[in-house]
């Protein structure tokens, strides 16, 4: 219970937000309201701000047409407003998340971030 926070939204997010912290990477906020532009607010499902990459779980409802519009909306206001987003999926989460990981520690580091 020590380890589960307050604004997830899924049991595949916390698995995600517990192997990148065991990975050595910075607690990421989460569905934090994060403003992109005028009138412009989206909330990652894991994100850090000071690098400006956002993390998303994209589960099996991502699938349907309507949700893939939506979707494709969302990563460009990431886009424009310089924001890297991440998109995990099922298969990422597997082994550990080590594909999840890898992916999320490449946008840190193409930002910035250098463990500590």
């Amino acid at each position: 219970m020590e380890q589960a926070r307050v604004g997830a939204d899924s049991a595949p997010e916390t698995r995600l937000r517990l192997a990148l912290e065991r990975a050595g990477l910075p607690e990421p906020e989460l569905n934090h309201p994060t403003e992109l532009g005028f009138g412009v607010v989206r909330e990652p499902d894991l994100g850090y701000r000071e690098q400006r990459v956002a993390v998303e779980y994209v589960g099996e409802g991502h699938s349907e047409p309507a949700q893939i519009v939506r979707d494709i909306e969302r990563e460009e206001d990431y886009s424009r407003a310089g924001w890297h987003l991440v998109r995990i999926s099922k298969r990422h989460i597997g082994n550990d998340a080590r594909f999840a990981v890898s992916k999320v520690l490449a946008a840190m580091q193409e930002r910035g971030w250098t463990p500590k």
